[in-house]
């Protein structure tokens, strides 16, 4: 993507597949499908890491707070199996979509290259995109710390306010 998505941009539309949740074994969306609705859409690298457990397992906790207030998925490009093994080990709440193709991660900026141990490699940047009813993006985080996860979301979808 030439320009970095920004608050106030249109959200790019996706067709992916959700697992989990009130989709359970898979099921085709697109952003779409949720026209005035709000859409929480968090980046994380890969299923059951241990950063990534601790950011999908404190969304699990707090879910409540989330359920009611926005459509919520997790996005890696694990495949849907994958997912499934996710969801079961943590007893998530919420639905995972599989961006196997690496279009939806492409599409919001979030595909970069990382390294590890001098290592250089292509990944998904941990990052979260509050998209408003209106389609346009309402809030994004990058480079999200999975312990701050929570307290972010609460504050941009004003929980407890």
């Amino acid at each position: 993507m030439a320009d970095e998505l920004k608050a106030g941009d249109a959200a790019p539309d996706f067709r992916a597949t959700a697992v989990g949740g009130k989709y359970g074994a898979g099921r085709e969306v697109s952003l779409q499908d949720f026209a005035g609705r709000r859409v929480v859409l968090y980046f994380y690298p890969k299923d059951d890491t241990p950063g990534c457990t601790v950011q999908a397992c404190g969304l699990r906790d707090a879910w409540s707070d989330f359920e009611e207030r926005a459509e919520l998925f997790g996005v890696s490009v694990d495949d849907a199996k994958s997912h499934e093994k996710f969801i079961g080990k943590y007893q998530l709440p919420f639905p995972l979509l599989s961006d196997t193709d690496h279009k939806i991660v492409e599409a919001y900026g979030v595909w970069v290259e990382k390294s590890m141990y001098g290592k250089k490699y292509m990944g998904a940047e941990r990052s979260t995109f509050v998209i408003g009813a209106d389609g346009k993006i309402a809030a994004l985080y990058r480079k999200v710390q999975p312990e701050e996860h929570v307290s972010l979301l609460q504050q941009a979808l004003a929980i407890g306010r």
